[in-house]
């Protein structure tokens, strides 16, 4: 089909070159003749391209807004004709019939191509269907810019369709990043490199869209407003702004739910390898986190702080801020539970009474943090 395309435009200037050097239609001559067809057949292949990516209904509304306007220059032409010949010149007459067809042309195709996304095509009776009307567009958040994971996210090929960067998600980067607060400037400069970053992935179709709500202040109103005009899912880190987009029917898509389903299956009898980093809230905790974020709380472990334990899985708590992981030490485990499984290469089988067997596996990749 694309060499067939290719084939017919490569024709269309061939036929009017020809044509046009054969012809000699302008001054008898062949070369500007030919030129000139050459001409028309570029204005023509550039027609064409443009119109078509204009969905059906707009082609609909400009079809039925341009047959209009000319219906209406043809009844006002009609008038002008009857008039007296001492009223007005024919050559006026010729020239303002003309001029007033290609004006009520012109408007009644404008007009009509921007109120085409007005019309409800399953009123037809599905004689017509536009199958590329729902576009596959996301709005990016502040939150989720400056996190950067998004782009990790798109660089894997993960995230499909166009992302809708507003001018007013920028205004509001751009004002984090000249803040006088060392911090939040930090946060700013981050997610400008992070759009520079997506910009250069050859692979996205990045759009920055002038739209604004000048009435509604807050910025997260005004991506909701803009969700529900263009249709669009929210791509977001903020817990609120995924709660008020959610009652207020526009699709969200939430990075830190992504990253809390990627996180690997932990189950209780596991045994892991972790390094007791701080105390727990509770007497005689110690706190560990795993590569990913995850927190492993460890009972009788404050006296391991700073250094690597092996421990033993005895529960798994899922909250919306992401998932805990509650453990004994390895030696307690062994003593009081006889059922105690752990995992090596996605394996699970019984662990034996004594430890002179090998030392369980950590479920994570990285080495064991070591002691700074």
């Amino acid at each position: 089909m694309h060499a067939d395309v290719v084939l017919i435009r490569l024709l269309i200037p061939a036929f009017l070159i020809s044509a046009g050097y054969l012809l000699k239609p302008i001054s008898n001559d062949a070369w500007i003749s030919a030129g000139a067809g050459l001409l028309i057949a570029i204005c023509i292949i550039v027609f064409e391209l443009r119109i078509r990516r204009a969905t059906l209904k707009t082609l609909i509304g400009a079809a039925v807004g341009s047959i209009l306007g000319i219906l209406g220059a043809y009844l006002i032409g009609s008038l002008i004709s009857r008039q007296p010949d001492q009223s007005i010149q024919p050559e006026d007459k010729t020239f303002l019939t003309l001029s007033l067809t290609f004006f009520m042309a012109y408007v009644g195709l404008m007009v009509g191509a921007a109120k085409g996304e007005y019309l409800d095509l399953s009123a037809l009776g599905g004689i017509f269907s536009d199958k590329v009307a729902r576009r596959d567009l996301k709005i990016l958040d502040t939150s989720v810019i400056i996190d950067g994971r998004i782009a990790d996210v798109a660089e894997t090929g993960f995230l499909s369709g166009t992302l809708i960067i507003p001018q007013f998600i920028l205004r509001e980067l751009q004002q984090v990043a000249d803040s006088p607060d060392s911090s939040k400037r930090q946060r700013g400069r981050r997610g400008l490199d992070m759009l520079n970053r997506l910009q250069n992935n050859s692979s996205l179709d990045i759009q920055i869209v002038e739209t604004d709500f000048p009435s509604v202040r807050e910025v997260d109103l005004k991506l909701i407003e803009l969700g529900k005009q263009l249709d669009a899912v929210i791509v977001t880190n903020d817990f609120n702004l995924n709660k008020v987009s959610q009652l207020r029917g526009v699709s969200v898509l939430n990075i830190n739910e992504l990253a809390n389903a990627l996180k690997p299956v932990v189950l209780p009898g596991e045994a892991m390898r972790v390094f007791i980093l701080k105390e727990g809230k509770e007497y005689n905790q110690g706190v560990a986190y795993l590569d990913d974020g995850t927190m492993v709380v460890v009972d009788n472990a404050r006296r391991l702080i700073g250094k690597n334990a092996d421990i033993a899985v005895t529960s798994v708590l899922q909250t919306t801020a992401g998932k805990m992981i509650f453990g004994r030490l390895w030696e307690e485990a062994e003593n009081g539970h006889g059922d105690i499984h752990r995992t090596n290469g996605g394996s699970r089988r019984q662990m034996r009474e004594s430890r002179s067997g090998p030392h369980p596996v950590r479920i994570t990749d990285s080495e064991p943090i070591t002691e700074s």
